[in-house]
């Protein structure tokens, strides 16, 4: 093969594959039969020498690679991570380098989608306490009366990819859709009858809270004390974006208040420390997945599939299709920020 400087490459030697699953290895292993294929998660001085010969670079979101990292990383040119969010890699260091990063835009924003309806109908019609008075021997429905989606008012925090489908499946339910983004989709107006509001009026008015924006400084917490005391009582909150997108102890404290019904979570704050988070997720009214909204047959498929397609555009010198580049919008709204004071 060829690189981009007409330079002979060894069969993949300089290409590396981190956070491949053991189910997913074949595929990769299929496509670049000379990869470096690594199945866990690296940091500090093991993730660079994985990495210290590569070229191009594969990760998903739990490998980080900070300016410190990169920059002991001589060879890299192209890291491509197999998700959306690149918030765990320092762009501008990358930038400043001139290594290319490519992100997959959206390898299954279904899926993820289809996870809030999962947890929601899931809690809401009690079906595992069902099916454990099955399982017990008792088929009684007392104590298990559920609440219906139709007529109540879904928020819906950020319509991007995510948040479109969300729409589009709760107009199905007969739900009635508030949205807040900076940018409205003029076509899931009309077509799911959905209206764009302020956040304020979005939080006082929702039965059921979701939350599908990205990590930044301006959205961290967003959903703080504040927010949790405009409420509507007893809403719903869910989260299959970021963990710190919400106060996790005004979370709780919410939740014991009676402010907030249940906590449906994909993703937590402190995501890899279960100590940190053992209150909450343990919780009666907290129900908890271990960010697995991703995680489907065809999204993981599509997922490869966008970086394989990543590497290979670069490696022929083609400026690769995925490359993160700020996107061209219009954006006449109010920005997504915390309650004032």
């Amino acid at each position: 093969m060829v690189s981009r400087n007409g330079a002979i490459l060894s069969p993949m030697s300089s290409t590396v594959f981190l956070e491949v699953d053991a189910e997913d290895a074949p595929l990769v292993q299929s496509r670049f039969p000379g990869a470096v294929v690594h199945s866990g998660v690296l940091v500090g001085d093991a993730l660079i020498a994985v990495c210290a010969k590569a070229e191009a670079v594969s990760c998903f979101i739990h490998t980080q690679f900070p300016k410190e990292i990169i920059a002991k990383l001589p060879k890299l040119k192209l890291l491509s991570t197999r998700s959306v969010g690149f918030d765990h890699i320092d762009t501008d260091a990358c930038k400043a380098r001139g290594i290319t990063v490519c992100n997959v835009p959206d390898y299954g924003s279904h899926v993820i989608a289809e996870h809030v309806f999962a947890l929601l109908l899931s809690t809401l019609r009690h079906i595992p306490e069902a099916d454990k008075k099955v399982e017990g021997g008792t088929f009684d429905y007392h104590g298990l009366r559920g609440m219906a989606l139709r007529g109540k008012t879904i928020g819906i925090v950020g319509t991007g990819k995510i948040g479109k489908n969300v729409a589009k499946i709760a107009h199905g339910f007969g739900m009635k859709i508030l949205a807040v983004d900076r940018c409205r989709i003029v076509e899931l107006e009309k077509s799911c009858d959905m209206r764009y509001v302020s956040l304020p009026e979005l939080l006082c008015t929702s039965d059921i809270i979701t939350l599908h924006i990205p990590e930044s400084k301006e959205t961290h917490h967003l959903i703080d004390a504040r927010a949790f005391a405009s409420m509507k009582p007893g809403a719903i909150l869910v989260n299959t974006a970021r963990g710190s997108l919400i106060d996790s102890s005004a979370m709780l404290k919410a939740l014991e208040s009676g402010t907030l019904a249940y906590a449906l979570l994909d993703v937590l704050e402190h995501e890899q420390n279960f100590t940190e988070n053992k209150e909450l997720i343990g919780h009666p009214h907290v129900v908890t997945t271990p960010h697995i909204a991703f995680y489907a047959d065809d999204s993981m498929h599509n997922m490869y599939l966008d970086a394989f397609q990543s590497i290979e555009q670069w490696q022929k010198g083609a400026v690769p299709e995925h490359i993160i580049a700020p996107p061209t919008v219009v954006c006449d709204l109010p920005p997504v920020a915390k309650l004032s004071t």
